[in-house]
């Protein structure tokens, strides 16, 4: 996150002696993205970091896929993963490419026996049901309905929910996720013209911080892989860091859209951004307001990217039969656009109040087993003519 950030105690420059007060030496991390060339944040632990006591176990999460080179666009019913107590197996992949996974999660219970690290990817968790607390190394993060977290990767962390009644969206990204660079200048400062700015986006304000030895489970993602690893102090033993890595959210709820005469093309819904792919919000606006405007999208080729939409709430104009919690995915190769009399429906409307997440990635996705079980499969038929 392009933003620096300080929270607890730091001593006064970096690499120097910082000492607790019995004399003992704090622990100094480096915790850095793209080898010492991407953002880094500067930790101090009561304990090193380093002490690993045991590896139990090791099993593949890979996803299973059913159609490796897909061309058929396909609705899935969110709704229908079945929610499940663990966090990590409640986590179904349904549509994955060598780039990111797209996950659906309805996780019932708190993770409490174990903390969680995935070296793989930056995770982006959009929280369509569920209130909680992301509790994490480097401090924590309250959440709520309609809320981003972004989790770097390497970044150990905890997941507390208020209920068990949670539905998540997760994009897990193996290229750094930033902010979108059309609203950065040079500085990295979000500019005027973007849809949000840095008040609204949510820094870890409170540390919690344990100076303890003992036996603390770590499950660690490596290559769709989880590596049980037991370590010999608590990992939340951080009295302070200061840097730009850390995780942060953002509320959909604070992007403010943008709107013209006619129709705009989807970057303007952009919200972030890795070098695969690009994530867009789309919320409650006006509609285009030339006296002649067709609100409703027009029909587009996706040459060179793999639309995937999550609708969230609403009525989504474009599209017929609907639901929260569903996925559309529309593969590059073909045409989509609106269904059947959406661009008639929309005409003369003032506004929508839509929202919903949508993801574009620039290779084409894999549909995964997972997804098989919730598809339907006519979906593609959909703007036949009756």
């Amino acid at each position: 996150m392009p933003i620096y950030h300080k929270l607890g105690e730091i001593p006064r420059k970096r690499h120097i002696q910082f000492r607790k007060p019995n004399g003992d030496l704090y622990y100094e991390q480096l915790f850095g993205t793209v080898g010492f060339d991407g953002m880094s944040t500067n930790s101090y632990h009561e304990q090193r970091p380093t002490q690993v006591k045991e590896i139990r176990k090791q099993y593949s999460v890979a996803p299973k896929i059913a159609k490796s080179n897909n061309i058929q666009s396909y609705k899935l019913r969110g709704f229908d993963v079945a929610p499940q107590d663990d966090f990590l197996e409640s986590r179904k992949i349904v549509l994955t490419n060598s780039d990111c996974h797209i996950v659906l999660a309805a996780p019932r219970k708190s993770t409490t026996d174990y903390f969680y690290k995935n070296t793989d990817s930056d995770e982006v968790i959009f929280i369509h049901k569920g209130t909680g607390k992301l509790r994490t190394m480097l401090g924590n993060l309250d959440f709520q309905y309609g809320d981003y977290l972004v989790v770097p990767r390497g970044m150990i962390y905890k997941i507390d929910f208020d209920t068990e009644d949670n539905r998540l969206f997760i994009v897990e990204s193996h290229a750094p996720v930033y902010t979108p660079k059309q609203y950065r200048n040079w500085f990295g400062q979000l500019l005027e013209h973007s849809p949000f700015c840095e008040r609204d986006i949510r820094r870890p304000e409170e540390l919690e911080t344990y100076n303890e030895k003992g036996d603390f489970v770590v499950k660690v993602k490596k290559k769709d892989e989880i590596f049980e690893l037991v370590y010999a102090s608590h990992p939340f033993d951080v009295i302070g860091y200061d840097g730009f890595n850390y995780p942060y959210a953002f509320s959909i709820h604070d992007f403010e859209p943008i709107t013209g005469r006619i129709h705009l093309p989807p970057p303007i819904h952009q919200t972030f951004e890795t070098s695969a792919f690009v994530i867009c919000s789309f919320v409650p606006r006006l509609y285009d307001y030339h006296p002649l405007a067709i609100p409703a999208p027009y029909n587009h080729s996706n040459i060179d990217a793999d639309e995937v939409l999550y609708y969230v709430a609403g009525d989504f104009m474009s599209r017929n039969d609907i639901k929260a919690g569903n996925i559309s995915l529309h593969p590059a190769g073909i045409p989509h656009g609106p269904h059947p009399g959406a661009a008639e429906r929309s005409i003369g409307k003032k506004e929508t109040l839509e929202l919903a997440v949508m993801v574009d990635t620039f290779k084409p996705l894999m549909v995964t087993e997972d997804a098989m079980v919730i598809s339907d499969d006519d979906y593609f038929k959909s703007w036949l003519d009756e």
